[in-house]
């Protein structure tokens, strides 16, 4: 590599030479069975049309498709149209219903695993709980049609609505009983979506933990696993060692996963996860090490993606997309860094040059020379350098 320095604005008011770390290659894997693990993935916006904020998304759909297949490629399922694809933050139900037949087509044809996000964004203004289940139901016939396993997102609409447990009991069960197959449900904190506080009829988490584990033990025939994102390592253990029998728990936790991941004496947690769209090649080698039975391996191999990540979802969280694309912009895996919305300036310049660094001191920058050349592409473009 010709360039082993690179200045960057790190926040101090100056440029900072920073001197890259020697590469690192991980033993990826194609396929591992330690643990069920689903990507959150991005999509690729159009770099040729319009994808300002408020406008109608334009998706590359040929990029967003080869990114997936990336993922596949390493072992990991794809979790589709979720909040890592700017659900409610840019991306329609319109352009999510076409994303979520494209996808589902291209797991099909390769025999991938797949699940994908079922919203009622296709809703404005004030709705009734009857407007609210329609829309869901709406969204998880055509999952199913596509043949994905649905994944029940949180809903601003009911959030907005529902005030007690039997409300949302009453939803709930609507939804899921007209599912074909068993569903996960997704509890996204307000973190991520501010619109979600109070979810399960508390803003008292004590209180809403004891509401969902309620409902999840109501609907536990139909209910293959729940995934929890609230950035809580202790309150999602303490679900998960509360879960009905035969319901998995998928962690959403975007800092501790590591510890979460490999579990204690009475369980694991396994993954549905965004980080796991820019840390792919180092989870893949540490699934694969724990496929061995190496959990000193996994650690070691994963821990210094922490300090990545916790950067990437620093608050806001909900920004965390911006990082994401950044970093897959970075490693080639698309040939912009463009977004729909417009989000592509929702994190400042210092804050992504803190995330080249960190990705470097991880082994994530899989190509140094052509992520030095696009970092100091996009400085000049911002007027750093």
């Amino acid at each position: 590599m010709k360039t082993k320095s690179i200045k960057l604005p790190l926040g101090d008011g100056g440029l900072t030479t920073y001197t890259l770390q020697p590469p690192r290659a991980f033993a990826t894997v194609s396929k591992f069975n330690c643990r069920v693990a689903y990507a959150a993935v991005h999509v690729v916006a159009d770099p040729l049309a319009e994808n300002g904020l408020g406008i109608r998304p334009a998706i590359d759909w040929d990029a967003t498709l080869r990114f997936r297949e990336h993922l596949w490629s390493l072992g990991f399922g794809v979790a589709e149209a979720m909040d890592t694809a700017q659900r409610g933050m840019g991306l329609e139900w319109t352009a999510a219903k076409e994303l979520i037949r494209r996808s589902c087509l291209a797991a099909s044809s390769g025999n991938h695993p797949i699940v994908c996000g079922a919203g009622t964004d296709q809703l404005s203004g004030a709705q009734s709980l009857s407007d609210i289940i329609s829309a869901y139901q709406e969204q998880c016939a055509w999952i199913e049609r596509c043949n994905g396993q649905v994944v029940i997102m949180a809903s601003r609409a009911l959030a907005a609505v529902a005030r007690s447990l039997e409300e949302y009991h009453q939803v709930y069960s609507k939804i899921v009983g007209s599912c074909s197959d068993p569903v996960i449900l997704h509890w996204l904190g307000p973190m991520f979506d501010p619109a979600l506080g109070g979810y399960w009829g508390s803003a008292d988490l004590d209180i809403a933990t004891e509401n969902l584990l309620l409902l999840l033990n109501a609907l536990a025939s139909k209910v293959a696993a729940v995934k929890i994102s609230l950035l809580d390592r202790d309150r999602e253990v303490g679900i998960r060692r509360r879960l009905p029998p035969g319901i998995k728990l998928f962690t959403g936790d975007d800092f501790s996963y590591p510890e979460l991941i490999l579990g204690d004496e009475t369980g694991f947690s396994d993954a549905l996860l965004g980080i796991l769209d820019g840390i792919a090649p180092a989870a893949s080698a540490a699934f694969g090490a724990l496929d061995r039975g190496r959990g000193d391996e996994f650690l070691q191999i994963l821990t210094p993606t922490v300090p990545l990540a916790q950067h990437i979802f620093q608050e806001p969280t909900f920004h965390y997309k911006t990082g994401l694309v950044f970093l897959a912009y970075l490693n080639g895996l698309q040939t912009h860094f463009r977004m729909i919305g417009g989000l592509e300036s929702a994190r400042s310049v210092p804050h992504l040059s803190r995330l080249f660094v960190l990705a470097d001191q991880a082994g994530l920058l899989s190509d140094q020379e052509l992520a030095v050349e696009r970092m100091q592409r996009f400085l000049a473009l911002t007027g750093v350098i």
